[in-house]
């Protein structure tokens, strides 16, 4: 077990360097471990060997540690992750006045939208690649296929391990924890929680281990937003399905725009030739209802065996059915799905490589497309001067499959329980993976970081002595 720094100490020699040669300078050493730009920029060499003596021996939980000190986040934040590379720290949850952090640096986006702005103002022809010209990519159309599979056969998974690996949710906040004896932590801050913020525990289910975002679902992916007058008439689907829709995966109950002839972009403007020449046959696009499919009868994407029906041609259904009634154990049913899991995130990280996703940097609302829609149902920060307006940037792939992260269980046969004086020493995992893991399931060394099985569990007396 590793030795405990003392974090008062190690707070006041970053408190000083940061005075004496600014934070940019502290932050770009810690991100990168370069020790002799650091010893040569606070020009004492033996008061950069303590700091780095003290900074090289701080254990995982430090970070937290020094919540209540003059640390800002990002030191703290680097401190966590770059003093143990083998250690993953989870980033905190963002206040209601904060955004979300931006994919692209925003200086990066103001040189590229200055550099758009003054093409429009030419007037000449730009080319446009597969899939901004409206056209699919060929080569990301089996991996649309493959994640729309992954996602209907983690869904199978996940009710099937519910049933023997317990679920809960709190009444009054989101928390989530995967296991048969909730933890005691006391983190419930929400409006209406108790004065000891411990959690009103309930029986969880699928919804709460895999949420659904959903998104507006377009007909055609290149034409106008969708306006705050037809926020009823058109369909909302979960956004992965309809990013495999927009990437080359054929749904009925959806149909969409597949163009034959690329778009053009001349000043800006894009030239659709296939208005005025369509297509000819019975797919013309003048017999298919842009919107409304709403007042169909159509099956639940929520409900598991529903969503399962939707595939009865395919003869995907039968295939996961002759499976599943072949696996007897529980651990092979959840290394099934912990490689599902895997399949599906990186599989919609590759198509969103390509196809657009947007996100609100305030709130949790998701739109699949190249921009997203202008329907003002922002409740969030300041949404009174955006007129409830979205605040559109690009998108993550945790927006579109949320990990929603709980408290690892080391044991789960022992029947341990997570106590609120040893938060510091848990590490965390995505409830998928958690409820995999205490399936049985070998977890990956991705999530070894997350974990934090090497830090050993002092008892509750010996917390008192640890600085």
């Amino acid at each position: 077990m590793r030795t405990v720094p003392n974090c008062r100490l190690l707070t006041g020699i970053i408190a000083f360097s940061i005075w004496k040669i600014g934070k940019k300078t502290v932050v770009g050493c810690l991100r990168t471990a370069d020790t002799n730009r650091l010893k040569k920029a606070m020009a004492a060499k033996s008061f950069a060997d303590i700091f780095w003596k003290h900074w090289m021996t701080l254990r995982p939980f430090a970070g937290d540690k020094l919540k209540g000190n003059s640390l800002s986040c990002e030191i703290r934040y680097m401190l966590s992750t770059c003093a143990f590379p083998e250690y993953t720290e989870l980033p905190g949850k963002l206040n209601k006045s904060e955004r979300k952090p931006f994919v692209v640096p925003i200086n990066e986006l103001k040189h590229k939208a200055r550099l758009q702005r003054e093409l429009r103002q030419e007037v000449r022809e730009v080319n446009l690649r597969p899939p901004e010209n409206g056209l699919l990519l060929k080569r990301l159309i089996p991996v649309a296929r493959e994640v729309y599979a992954s996602r209907i056969k983690l869904f199978h998974c996940v009710s099937r391990l519910i049933d023997k690996v317990g679920v809960h949710r709190c009444r009054v906040c989101a928390e989530v924890h995967v296991g048969h004896v909730p933890h005691t932590i006391r983190t419930c801050n929400a409006v209406g929680s108790q004065p000891t913020r411990e959690h009103s525990w309930e029986k969880g289910g699928i919804q709460d281990v895999l949420p659904i975002v959903e998104s507006f679902h377009l007909y055609d992916r290149l034409g106008r937003a969708v306006s705050h007058k037809e926020r009823v008439d058109i369909d909302r689907l979960p956004a992965i399905v309809e990013l495999c829709i927009q990437a080359g995966i054929d749904l009925p109950e959806y149909p969409t725009r597949r163009r034959v002839i690329p778009v053009y972009s001349i000043s800006g403007k894009i030239i659709d030739f296939e208005r005025r020449y369509p297509r000819d046959g019975p797919m013309s696009t003048e017999e298919i209802q842009a919107f409304g499919f709403w007042e169909k009868r159509r099956k639940s994407l929520q409900s598991i065996d529903l969503s399962m029906s939707e595939l009865d041609g395919s003869g995907i259904q039968g295939s996961f059915k002759r499976k599943f009634t072949l696996m007897s154990l529980l651990a092979d049913l959840a290394e099934e799905g912990l490689e599902t899991w895997e399949k599906l995130r990186s599989g919609a990280t590759s198509l969103m490589r390509k196809y657009g996703v947007q996100v609100c940097g305030y709130c949790p609302e998701v739109q699949v497309g190249p921009k997203g829609h202008r329907v003002r149902t922002c409740q969030a920060h300041k949404h009174q001067q955006r007129d409830g307006q979205h605040a559109w940037q690009e998108a993550t792939v945790d927006d579109i499959v949320p990990p929603v992260h709980v408290w690892h269980v080391r044991n789960p046969g022992s029947g341990e329980v997570i106590v609120d004086e040893l938060r510091w020493y848990y590490g965390k995992l995505p409830a998928v993976v958690e409820l995999c893991s205490q399936a049985g399931a070998q977890v990956g060394k991705e999530y070894w970081g997350m974990m934090r099985e090497d830090v050993s569990l002092p008892d509750l007396e010996e917390v008192k002595l640890v600085a």
